[in-house]
């Protein structure tokens, strides 16, 4: 039988996804579930520590005015972050670690892909050994 490269795909892409499962869950050591779970906190927050902030000139009162309108929403900005970062708690106080689910289901359909192409293989050649047979 012929081993084509979406055979390889499929199964290369199942190991990779095993050993990304195993690696999340923590199953071999628990570091690296807290590595996981601190990646994915530190993924959430890091849009909320970017910033822009133009260099103040004395060049009239329009820019003084400006620096402080700038400064007012920062301190806004700062407030909204603050309430963004405390809605996304992923310190695991009763939160479903979802990447363990969504690695599961992949690794699943994987599975069920390889499965299902071994299955239909092995179908068509023994179809093709029966009519070589008959004929």
């Amino acid at each position: 039988m012929n081993v084509s490269v979406y055979h390889r795909l499929l199964r290369i892409s199942a190991v990779i996804v095993s050993m990304m499962l195993v690696f999340d869950g923590g199953y071999l050591a628990p570091v690296s579930k807290q590595l996981s779970d601190t990646t994915i906190q530190y993924l959430a927050s890091a849009g909320s520590g970017m910033s822009a902030k133009i260099e103040s000139t004395e060049i009239n009162q329009t820019s003084a005015r400006l620096n402080e309108w700038e400064e007012s929403l920062e301190e806004r900005e700062a407030g909204l972050n603050e309430r963004e970062i405390s809605t996304r708690d992923f310190s695991g106080s009763g939160q479903v670690d979802y990447s363990t689910y969504v690695l599961s289901i992949i690794l699943f359909l994987l599975t069920t892909l390889i499965v299902m192409n071994y299955t239909f293989d092995f179908l068509r050649v023994r179809k093709l050994r029966y009519e070589s047979q008959v004929s």
